[in-house]
């Protein structure tokens, strides 16, 4: 089975070391769309090496402005923010989180489910923005087998293709290799289960797929609309409360594709501004729902 020592033995390769990990809050925020409602549940949290997230930024312009936000140098600490969609009969949730076998900080989602008072035999739809481990890896239990065995799973196209292949993992770069190999593990354990969709298209009545590729091949965010209420929940385009708004043209080192991932992620600060939508962010502070302002050239993040 892989497993994460295969990852911190890539991907912290030059000596970073990770700080000590914090037990995460079980929380979970609720609030209607419609005549439905969304609970965002934690899976735990991350803890990379800044370089790895901010590697392709000026090392002096970083160091600049991790030092006049107050920001550890060597590490980047994000959430894991997990959507659940409830509607009528339908229990959608957005990506699985981390699984038991990535980083011990995450992969909590069963708890955190559990603690919320939702079974996981209740989704019946899993709607994934990209296929990247932490997003990803939660589709097999401690014991192999579907953590939501009941659940429809539904992926863009363009990312199926790109995970689903065999050659991928020869393409990427090493520290990259046991993504791609997790991504195919976890992928064939849903094969038969998994519906492809376009960018454009609405995947299920009232949820709309929104292209926002750049962080992967086929990367999608997602906006839930019922009537006159709606969210947006943008997976990985937007990923940082500060640098990602007040930045937003800083190519990120976990992009697979930085140039497109800019243009992406300006593309929907500038919608989200401009319509006033609430955003779902993955990564941001948790429960990650807030809006985006303008400001000067730029944006900002304003928590709710």
């Amino acid at each position: 089975m892989l497993d994460r020592r295969e990852f911190l033995a890539t991907t912290f390769a030059a000596g970073v070391a990770l700080p000590a990990l914090h037990t995460p809050v079980f929380s979970k925020a609720s609030f209607p769309v419609g005549q439905g409602t969304v609970d965002i549940v934690s899976d735990g949290h991350l803890e990379l090496p800044t370089g790895m997230i901010l590697g392709r930024v000026p090392e002096a312009e970083r160091a600049t402005f991790l030092a006049a936000n107050n920001l550890p140098k060597d590490v980047v600490r994000s959430s894991l923010n997990l959507t659940l969609y409830r509607d009528g009969d339908r229990t959608v949730l957005f990506d699985v989180g981390s699984g038991p076998n990535f980083m011990p900080s995450a992969g909590k989602l069963g708890e955190a489910l559990e603690t919320a008072g939702i079974a996981a035999d209740d989704v019946t739809h899993v709607v994934f923005t990209h296929a990247h481990p932490d997003h990803i890896w939660g589709v097999l239990d401690d014991f192999d087998e579907l953590a939501f065995g009941n659940a429809e799973y539904l992926m863009s196209a363009p990312e199926w293709d790109y995970w689903f292949n065999p050659e991928t993992v020869n393409k990427v770069p090493e520290n990259r290799q046991s993504f791609a190999v997790g991504a195919r593990r976890n992928m064939a354990a849903i094969e038969d289960k998994c519906s492809k969709f376009k960018a454009g298209e609405e995947v299920l009545p009232g949820i709309a797929a929104v292209d926002t590729a750049g962080h992967t091949p086929g990367h999608t965010s997602f906006h839930i609309q019922q009537g006159s209420d709606s969210v947006m929940v943008i997976g990985d385009v937007i990923t940082n409360p500060l640098y990602s708004f007040s930045n937003p043209d800083w190519q990120m080192g976990t992009d697979s594709d930085a140039a497109q991932g800019v243009k992406a992620r300006k593309m929907l600060l500038d919608r989200m501004a401009a319509e006033k939508m609430q955003i779902i962010g993955y990564h941001l502070p948790h429960p990650g729902t807030g809006y985006v302002e303008r400001k000067g050239s730029a944006f900002a993040y304003v928590a709710s």
